[in-house]
């Protein structure tokens, strides 16, 4: 899935990532590889990512989230985080089939995995509440990174679905904190079958807290949202947001036995052949 349009949807204006929020970089990063982007303004942090294949997230963009997520849980002038995408296209396609294909043994496999688990802890910790706007359709790892912000608002056309089992794996890593959002039931629906679920199914389910008609619907929600929060009591947001991951504290274990669970599943004929033909669509 190739993203139509890369010019991102006004919200505001975003500089490439770089720690502790300093300065932009003097060149532009390689758009082949993906970006991850962040700032902060008037008490907001925005966060954005980006890549040419359906905003797709290999390993290099996982890393960046993690830590861009982690400094701005520890940046005071952030008080609320939003995270979003580039594009009109998907929000986000989730692993790279690139990068899974290439994976060519255990230590490898779980080293990729680990890197949805990283950005999911870093969401779930950071002490700040995430808000991510989906504006487009969401697959397997973008799940687990829309299920561990703590509010999330799409666009009717963000169908989701997780499909990591129709390419021949399972949604081991982003399964816990999907399950913690929604429910088993309804994980275990979206697990078996890996079809498409509508906005409207998501929101009835509480994967997206709100559903808009149009992106600039939307973003006028957003940003009213985030205003009023970076407003608001900073202790109570940040003792709000331990109640509601309250339980995960063991997931740091939890999550890297998924890794190696997953890890381990890409390097099978069946699972390989599995992703080739998906490819091949």
């Amino acid at each position: 899935m190739a993203i139509s349009d890369p010019t991102p949807p006004t919200l505001l204006p975003s500089l490439h990532y770089l720690p502790r929020m300093t300065t932009p970089t003097a060149s532009p990063p390689n758009a082949a590889l993906g970006l991850v982007r962040a700032h902060v303004t008037d008490g907001i942090g925005h966060l954005e990512f980006h890549h040419p294949k359906g905003n797709a997230l290999p390993a290099s963009l996982l890393k960046q989230l993690a830590e861009a997520v982690t400094e701005l849980g520890h940046d005071d002038n952030a008080r609320v985080v939003v995270m979003r995408s580039q594009g009109a296209g998907p929000f986000c396609a989730g692993a790279s089939f690139d990068e899974l294909t290439a994976i060519s043994n255990v230590e490898e496999g779980q080293e990729f995995f680990s890197g949805f688990a990283r950005v999911i802890l870093a969401m779930i910790r950071a002490p700040k509440f995430i808000v991510t706007r989906v504006h487009g359709k969401a697959a397997g790892g973008a799940l687990g990174l829309i299920a561990a912000s703590d509010y999330s608002m799409a666009v009717n056309a963000a169908s989701a679905k997780l499909s990591e089992l129709a390419v021949g794996i399972g949604p081991f890593v982003v399964g816990p904190v999907i399950e913690h959002k929604i429910g088993l039931a309804a994980f275990s629906a979206m697990a078996v079958d890996a079809d498409w679920r509508d906005a409207q199914w998501c929101e009835r389910h509480g994967l997206y807290s709100r559903v808009y008609n149009d992106a600039a619907e939307m973003d006028a929600s957003i940003n009213a949202l985030v205003t009023t929060l970076a407003a608001s009591n900073p202790d109570a947001m940040a003792h709000l947001k331990k109640v509601f991951w309250s339980g995960t504290e063991h997931w740091d274990a939890l999550l890297e036995n998924r890794a190696a669970m997953s890890g381990t599943m890409v390097l099978s004929d069946f699972t390989r052949n599995a992703i080739a033909k998906f490819k091949a669509k």
